[in-house]
This record gives structure tokens, C-alpha cells and sequence, in this order.
């Protein structure tokens, strides 16, 4: 099969611990891409998060995209055009502030090229901003002060608390909303139904690429349903057990270059 398009996850997946490229996975990726292969960088991150390995990698000149919010929105590097889009709805937001505040936890979003948060030093906060290398500033009136549309919140904190109030708003808005952990201290609130096939699927659709010609590449919970969706679905040595039983293959960890070992294996 000859792949036309690599889609890759970031955090665990393209990057390292230090979330850097590291020369070998870079020169790969540049070789698929002078050999015609489009590369998708596909994050729960937002725009703004993804855009210096976007830059880094050259996507504009080869024509790459930017699957940011874990797919809630898609865009061509090389016009700036978003090709899939989909926002929170406004009425969700105070009450995702009022549970997030009655749980003792922080709420953030993304406004432009600045984290929004309820509060600008929290551990978990920083951990965000230091992940998409964006500044943080402090809205002490979040539900007001926000500017839509927006494409997720995500609440942050301790493990056992966030776990507690993810089971709570599945279940209130069970049908309206999609929640889900990305990692212990972070949960993802975006629009219904919003993950990354969805979005690959309407990408692939309008670009003429079919799903068989596809390789998709992640280690976390929210990279299943694309590996499942990809003519090669690819997990990472550091994925779960859950996320490698619907992989067709299994690379090397982010730390050993797995993602250059599926493109020289597979592309090159």
C-alpha cells in the first residue's frame, strides 16, 4: 500500500518528554514529505499549541494540517482555511464554570494566543501553558469574560476529584456534550461527539484521500478511535494496553523514535 498521509499525535507520540522533535523523527518526516505524504498533526492541544511544530516542520510548503481540540477544529497550513469546525455552545459554559469551582477545581480555555484560567499559578494551569508554550492570564469573572466561539474548557486538578466530576457531568450532559480525562489532572470538555476520526474522516473527504491510504500514529486514549479508523493504525511502545489492542502495529516509545520507525518502515 502506498500511504499518502501520516496523521501523528503530539504529547507521547511525535515528541519526547522534553516535548521536542528529535533530529532522527524530524528527518524522517521531512524525507515523507518530499516524497508527496501529507502530515496531519492531530492534538487535543489548540491551534496555538500545535503551531510551532506545524512551522518547525514546514507544513505550509508541503501542504500539512492542524487537527487541533482533539479534532474540534481542522485547518490547511498552506491557505489558513478551516476545513472542519465545531464550538462549544455558549450555554455550556457557566455551568461548566459553576461544577468546576463547586469541585474546588480550575477551568480554562483559549483566547487567541493566550490561556484563559480561573486562576493563573495553579500547578495544573502551568502544566497546560508549559505543554503549548502559551501565557496564561487570569479571568476573574470567566463566564463573562471569555470571547467565543470556543472550541473546548478543560478543567484541571487533582486525579480523584477530577475523576469524581467527570462522572457527574457525563451523566448531566450525557447527549449534549462529550467529556473525557486526557490525562489524571485534565478533563476535556468539548462538542458532542467531537474525536479525531470524525474529523480525519471530513479532512480525507474533502482532500480526496481514502481512509486505506492513511497511517495514524498516538499512545493515548483519545488517538483510538483514528488508529481504529486508519488503513494503518499505529500505537506507541508507551501506549496503554487499551490503545495497543486496536493498533495493526506497534512502534518504539516517543523516547526511542517510534514515530521515525513507522515513516522509514512504511513510507520511505
Amino acid at each position: 500500500m502506498k500511504y499518502k498521509m501520516i496523521v501523528l499525535d503530539l504529547d507521547g507520540t511525535l515528541t519526547n518528554e522534553k516535548k521536542e522533535i528529535t533530529p532522527r523523527t524530524f528527518n524522517a518526516l521531512m524525507m515523507a514529505q518530499e516524497k508527496g505524504v501529507k502530515i496531519v498533526l492531530a492534538s487535543g492541544r489548540p491551534t496555538q499549541g500545535i503551531v510551532p511544530l506545524a512551522v518547525q516542520l514546514n507544513l505550509s510548503k508541503f501542504g500539512g494540517y492542524i487537527l487541533a481540540f482533539n479534532g474540534g477544529l481542522v485547518i490547511d497550513c498552506n491557505s489558513g482555511k478551516q476545513i472542519f469546525n465545531s464550538d462549544l455552545a455558549p450555554e455550556f459554559i457557566n455551568d461548566l464554570y459553576a461544577e468546576a469551582k463547586s469541585a474546588g477545581l480550575e477551568i480554562l480555555t483559549y483566547q487567541g494566543d493566550v490561556i484563559a484560567a480561573t486562576k493563573k499559578k495553579n500547578k495544573y494551569v502551568l502544566t497546560e501553558a508549559f505543554i503549548n508554550k502559551m501565557d496564561v492570564v487570569e479571568y476573574t469573572d470567566f463566564p463573562n469574560q471569555v470571547k467565543y466561539p470556543i472550541n473546548k474548557c478543560l478543567i484541571v486538578g487533582d486525579p480523584k476529584p477530577l475523576h469524581a466530576l467527570e462522572l457527574h457531568l457525563a451523566e448531566k450532559f450525557d447527549g449534549k456534550m462529550t467529556v473525557y480525562r486526557s490525562a489524571g489532572f485534565f478533563l476535556e470538555c468539548v462538542p458532542l461527539g467531537i474525536e479525531k476520526s470524525q474529523s480525519l474522516d471530513a479532512l480525507i473527504s474533502a482532500i480526496g484521500i481514502k481512509r486505506q491510504e492513511v497511517i495514524a500514529v498516538g499512545d493515548g486514549y483519545n488517538d483510538k478511535s483514528m488508529i481504529q479508523y486508519a488503513g494503518l493504525g499505529v500505537a506507541m511502545a508507551n501506549a496503554s494496553t487499551e490503545v495497543q489492542d486496536v493498533a495493526d502495529y506497534i512502534t518504539y516509545s516517543n523516547e526511542e523514535d517510534g514515530v521515525a520507525h513507522v515513516v522509514e518502515k512504511f513510507i520511505l
